[in-house]
């Protein structure tokens, strides 16, 4: 029997009603392409057009709406307000939340410093550009206005200059673009990220952007880098200079180039204080790798780092240790850590809707016809009026000749609307004359009045003239914009903040940026394992090593902290490192435990530490069985900079003792059974083997056992040649009558 089904309650809800829609849940095949275009295309249209993506003006349409708005209330030239009250009203031209819109003045406001010449002047926290964790205060609490240049962007902008289109409900006006009196899209850096594209402008000085403007205005086949020498930016900085670079990013718009930060060192305070960034970074992110740099110990140099940043400015300050060069570790950091950081230049502007990628000269190109376009729509503007008001006071001329005739036209007539008609007729003149005239004021119908309107007229010609004039020469335009250009310079401009550095043979090689600090050390290896690296001073003033209990210290090494190690153990493997990757230690510490420090496999423990500075020398084995094998140190080079080397010496027998000598030596052997063997180890010859099984050299009975090997040093021995041979291997000689009586030590 089928089952029943299940009866379904239709709701009244319309939004439940929907689940009730003809073929509604209906899967449809459809063009993946017709998808796109109907659906996609569209959404990735705005946002190019609409919020991503800076115009010729320099500016987002958020940045227009927010400035105009804030024009309109007069804040050019008023105090400054609750920023809420601005965003609030911005709300009328900007349907996107309040959050959005006050993220956008605050990039626009001089306390947040990410603008060369920021717009909007500010009073309150509204956070740092250069800090990711100093947040802005919300809206309510800060106050602005605009500052002083934002009247740059306003001039004659009710001039019919730009275009005006309806906001998104129709209610007010806005214009499309600002009428701007210098290039705005190169002096203040935007960023925008758009669908399928995006857009990164660096900022230039604006007295640089404005003399280039100016020169390509007077010629177009201008050399752009001789006035516009390099990107300038508002956190200062230091730009590294490649000339190649820049000119290539001035042709095509596309490119990067590094900006270093800014450091002074105090050697009372032994710190370095770093007050500038590149515009790419923050502080916090600069501290947090420092951090993680140290922790895994590529960076030893460094006893803290703080964020001392307050109503001074940025600071970042390190303390270093002692015998550290500040620069060379500065030059570390700029190759690991965003000290040193790349601007990447992607000029992605709207030119007439459709976004280009502009280089330099194109953008002044595009510039100069756009602020030529606005110059001539206000002459134009201006010529209308002077016309206009020359055709009135013509007209006003003509009744001069008799004003009892003007008054006796007004007074007989009868009706209102045939003064403005008998006028026309009796004196010849059009409507708007005649308006103009009937709606004199009776006390103004005398001739000083009207002598005084009249002297206007040969003003008025001769203003017409010069519009006329100005209108029929690109090169007239171009002087008017020259002189505000300069007047702009004289106003608003300021020197670089950012300087130009060229490196050059002096500057510290790549190789150069992994080398540790320089200091002299002691370093220490135990039996059991354990490492420690004291410098003089600590030493000096530190009293008995502390050791764990049943231990003592087997190498004592005076070298410096550059030095390099070989930890060989008894699984017949070495592990390479560096004096540097261990911290500075005392004699009242135990220590690092290698094994740990290395990681080591389980059951492993070192148990011969060989320092030295390059690969030359030889490491020498003694084995159990009395055979030497002498390995050359360039066996444990490797192209790879491995850390671990298997087969580090020969598995097949015990090792009694390893040695690690820089060039041929006499060395002493003593067996269990208390023979002693004085050798040259130049009678040996070096494999590059590494577990190599070596060569007999002291021959050892069943019972027997090579003990140890040391370094023989003058008057060890009373008489030496006893216990030398001219063959090898031999079994030793036992000591001597003279030897017993002295204390004879093997360390």
């Amino acid at each position: 029997m089928a089952p029943r089904k299940k009866e379904i309650k239709k709701n009244n809800n319309p939004a439940v009603d929907n689940a009730y829609i003809a073929g509604a849940g209906t899967v449809v095949n459809q063009n993946i392409i017709d998808t796109l275009e109907t659906n996609y295309m569209p959404y990735a249209m705005s946002v190019i057009i609409s919020r991503a993506i800076p115009e010729i003006d320099g500016f987002k349409p958020s940045h227009r709406k927010l400035l105009y708005t804030m024009h309109g209330m007069g804040l050019i030239n008023g105090a400054r307000i609750k920023s809420a009250n601005i965003v609030g009203r911005t709300m009328q031209l900007n349907p996107h939340g309040d959050a959005a819109i006050y993220d956008t003045m605050v990039r626009l406001s001089m306390g947040n410093e990410a603008l060369l010449h920021p717009f909007v002047d500010s009073k309150g926290n509204f956070g740092k550009a250069y800090s990711r964790d100093m947040m802005c205060a919300a809206s309510r609490y800060t106050e602005a206005k605009l500052a002083p240049i934002a009247a740059e962007l306003f001039k004659d902008i009710d001039k019919d200059t730009v275009d005006f289109v309806d906001n998104y409900d129709a209610t007010m006006k806005e214009p499309t673009l600002f009428p701007v009196t210098f290039p705005t899209v190169l002096v203040n850096a935007n960023t925008g990220i758009a669908v399928g594209m995006a857009s990164n402008i660096c900022p230039f000085n604006l007295t640089e952007v404005c003399e280039t403007e100016i020169a390509y205005l007077r010629d177009e086949n201008c050399v752009i880098s001789d006035t516009l020498i390099a990107p300038d930016f508002p956190g200062g900085g230091r730009l590294v200079y490649n000339r190649e670079e820049l000119e290539k990013i001035y042709a095509t718009g596309r490119g990067g180039f590094k900006v270093r930060a800014v450091y002074n060192y105090d050697k009372a305070q032994r710190c370095i204080d770093i007050t500038q960034i590149p515009p790419t970074t923050t502080c916090e992110q600069i501290i947090e790798k420092i951090v993680d740099l140290s922790k895994a110990k590529k960076i030893t140099e460094i006893n803290d780092i703080r964020d001392e940043t307050g109503l001074g400015g940025l600071k970042i300050t390190i303390d270093i240790k002692n015998g550290v060069d500040p620069d060379k570790l500065m030059q570390k950091l700029f190759k690991s850590t965003t000290l040193e950081d790349t601007f990447s230049v992607n000029m992605n502007i709207l030119i007439g809707g459709s976004p280009r990628v502009l280089g330099i000269r194109e953008v002044l190109e595009e510039w100069s016809a756009f602020r030529m376009e606005c110059v001539r729509r206000r002459v134009c503007f201006d010529l209308d009026k002077a016309k206009s008001k020359l055709h009135l006071l013509k007209g006003l001329g003509k009744i001069l000749l008799d004003i009892d005739k003007t008054i006796k036209i007004v007074r007989e007539t009868e009706e209102d609307a045939e003064v403005v008609p008998n006028l026309m007729i009796g004196f010849g003149i059009d409507k708007e004359q005649a308006e103009y005239v009937a709606d004199i004021k009776l006390r103004h119908l005398n001739k000083e009045y009207i002598l005084k309107r009249l002297e206007e007229i040969e003003e008025l010609e001769k203003k017409v003239e010069e519009y006329e004039g100005i209108l029929s020469s690109k090169s007239k335009i171009k002087k008017i914009i020259i002189d505000e250009l300069q007047a702009v310079v004289k106003k608003h401009g300021q020197p670089r903040k950012t300087e130009i550095f060229v490196p050059d043979e002096s500057e510290i090689s790549n190789e150069d940026f992994d080398a540790p600090a320089d200091y002299p050390v002691t370093l220490f290896f135990t039996k059991g394992g354990y490492f420690k690296k004291i410098t003089p001073q600590s030493l000096r003033m530190s009293g008995e090593q502390k050791l764990k209990e049943g231990d003592e210290i087997a190498q004592t090494v005076e070298t410096s902290n550059t030095a390099h190690l070989l930890f060989f153990t008894n699984q017949h493997q070495v592990y390479k490192s560096r004096a540097s990757e261990f911290e500075d230690s005392k004699a009242s510490l135990l220590g690092d435990f290698v094994a740990g420090k290395l990681e080591m496999d389980p059951e492993e423990l070192p148990v011969y530490m060989a320092v030295y500075n390059d690969y030359n020398g030889y490491m020498i084995f003694a084995f159990e069985n009395g055979k030497i094998a002498k390995v050359d140190m360039s066996a444990y080079e490797t192209k790879t900079n491995r850390k671990k080397l298997i087969k580090a010496y020969c598995n097949k027998f015990p090792l009694a003792a390893a040695l690690h000598i820089n060039e041929d030596v006499e060395l002493l052997l003593k067996s269990s059974n208390g023979r002693m063997l004085l050798f040259h180890t130049g009678v040996i010859a070096s494999k590059t083997t590494k577990d190599t099984q070596g060569v007999a050299v002291m021959t050892q009975k069943r019972s027997q056992r090579l003990v140890s090997m040391v370094k023989y040093e003058e008057n060890m021995l009373q008489k030496p040649h006893r216990y030398r041979s001219r063959s090898l291997p031999v079994a030793g000689q036992l000591l001597s009558t003279e030897e017993k009586g002295e204390q004879l030590t093997f360390e």
